[in-house]
């Protein structure tokens, strides 16, 4: 077979990109106008036969291009004016491995002042909350399921606990990128392995520092479960990041 024989291989788009595309095609068209409110998550994935992480993936990549925005405790509207200014992490199938370490960094540096800030402002409520979900990932450790969308919702209870509004919106928006990542390590080949739990422990640890009021040990934990998790995707984080200046060492 001749060089000018072979095609170019095409990638299919992901669901996530399809149903992005589908929405925004409804804005676009005008059948979703500036301030209506998009169905709930559960209602979409129905609609368009995919399961919620998808959904929550396609409405993560049309709040980065500001084409809606979310409400906490409401849901998700058509934006009143589509911002000019995007802010993505990549595009396409997935980030280069450099990128994909700078991520983990910014993420480090966020996650760590929001763990911090939540064991300083945490009500009873707050812990209760983070604790529901840190149950719903043991019961998925005990049984072999997915417990990936709890996971989401354990951090994003991190970040509510802080009771800044932004706070909690930059976290969702960093997280919900890393919606598949999570999935793969709950169900993907590394399934049987310790990676699940190992991740887990974190998560308790961190849990267990916010609960009781610590904040220099939950900025600790934080940055040690975001170094635990880019350590599972074959990512040594610089030995400089999370260096602190002398904390209480509660």
């Amino acid at each position: 077979m001749g060089i000018n024989e072979l095609r170019k291989i095409t990638r299919a788009p992901r669901l996530s990109e399809e149903v992005a595309s589908a929405l925004e095609g409804k804005i676009t068209r005008g059948e979703l106008t500036p301030g209506d409110q998009l169905p709930t998550e559960k209602v979409l994935a129905e609609t368009f036969g995919v399961s919620r992480a998808v959904v929550r993936e396609a409405v993560a990549r049309l709040r980065a291009d500001g084409r809606i925005e979310t409400r906490q405790g409401s849901g998700a509207f058509v934006a009143l004016a589509p911002k000019s200014l995007n802010f993505r992490f990549w595009q396409g199938e997935g980030p280069a491995l450099v990128e994909l370490r700078d991520i983990f960094e910014l993420r480090a540096m966020i996650e760590a002042s929001v763990a911090e800030l939540a064991a300083r402002r945490r009500i009873p409520e707050d812990v209760a909350v983070m604790e529901r979900h840190l149950k719903a990932m043991d019961a998925a450790l005990a049984d072999g399921s997915d417990g990936s969308e709890s996971d989401d919702n354990f951090h994003l209870a991190i970040a509510s606990a802080t009771h800044n509004t932004y706070a909690y919106r930059l976290v969702e928006f960093l997280g919900r990128h890393f919606s598949d990542s999570r999935r793969l390590a709950w169900a993907g080949p590394g399934r049987d392995g310790a990676l699940p739990e190992e991740a887990q422990a974190e998560h308790r640890t961190m849990f267990e520092a916010i609960a009781s009021g610590s904040p220099a040990r939950a900025r600790r934990c934080a940055q040690e479960h975001l170094r635990g998790a880019a350590s599972r995707v074959g990512i040594d984080l610089a030995n400089d990041l999370g260096v602190e200046l002398m904390l209480d060492p509660k």
